[in-house]
């Protein structure tokens, strides 16, 4: 009897399983959902793997959207028994965060891997620039605005979250300190964020990519199922190794890390573009 040989596929599958350990890592050591690391880790990994260089962000944005999902789900559970999410939020933003997502694929869709470059790069430097800052005295309000004011940022951080493939917690926890509500809360409550995002982003992007012949084997649109099965196991084991350094390290200096390393993806991404 023959077997199917795939041998091939052996350097393509362990390269993918770094590539997860690494960014798993990475998020366990800066506490984020990983869509920040993901990003550019993956994309270095698909243009090393000879995926089409015009596409590559695309596929890295989605696949990292994909490998979020259990992650935001097992975090949304583990929050929620601790009583410490704002469910009411999440019920208003059902359709608003989901509705920016679509919007942000239907613009990375119809971006090039330029533009989509600036684009993170300019979000990730802000960021960046945001962490290596600290704690901004930023005071909007007593309490979160109207439902209409709560809408709108749902939609703009389902638009940006889309556009980088993260979770959004920096954005909502920005969101929300800004009005009054405890870190704690925000941090929370930005699981259900998480999860309000990873899934309608996997739908959207597995839709906008459907059929493009650019695409690697294992694809469904521009989520490579590939780099998603062999990431997310080692992201997931990784992470609490990146914990446990973490530490070892004040809030400050993990900030201070985490602000370089964001802003050091940001002027890659341009210094590739010149």
């Amino acid at each position: 009897m023959s077997y199917p040989d795939f041998s091939p596929w052996a350097p393509v599958v362990l390269t993918l399983v770094a590539t997860g350990g690494l960014a798993g890592l990475l998020a366990g050591l800066f506490g984020v959902g990983g869509g920040a690391i993901f990003v550019p880790v993956l994309y270095h990994t698909f243009v090393g793997l000879k995926v089409d260089p015009a596409i590559a962000m695309h596929l890295s944005i989605g696949t990292s959207l994909a490998i979020i999902v259990p992650t935001s789900l097992r975090s949304l559970a583990a929050h929620r028994l601790h009583d410490a999410v704002d469910m009411k939020l999440l019920r208003e933003w059902v359709i608003a965060v989901p509705a920016g997502v679509v919007v942000g694929a239907l613009i990375a869709a119809a971006a090039s891997a330029s533009e989509l470059k600036v684009i993170f790069a300019g979000i990730a430097f802000l960021l960046g620039v945001k962490m290596l800052v600290g704690k901004l005295q930023l005071h909007l309000g007593t309490d979160l605005p109207g439902l209409f004011g709560r809408s709108v940022a749902g939609l703009v951080i389902g638009i940006l979250s889309s556009l980088m493939g993260i979770g959004g917690g920096v954005l909502n926890n920005t969101f929300m300190s800004a009005y009054g509500r405890s870190m704690h809360q925000a941090v929370a409550t930005s699981s259900g964020v998480g999860v309000l995002i990873a899934i309608p982003g996997l739908i959207a992007y597995t839709v906008v990519g459907w059929g493009d012949p650019r695409l690697p084997p294992f694809s469904l649109g521009y989520i490579s199922l590939t780099a998603a099965l062999a990431c997310a196991p080692s992201s997931l084991l990784a992470a609490p190794f990146g914990a446990r350094l973490a530490h070892r390290l004040t809030k400050r200096q993990l900030e201070l890390c985490f602000g370089l390393f964001l802003m050091a993806v940001a002027l890659q991404f341009v210094w590739g573009l010149v």
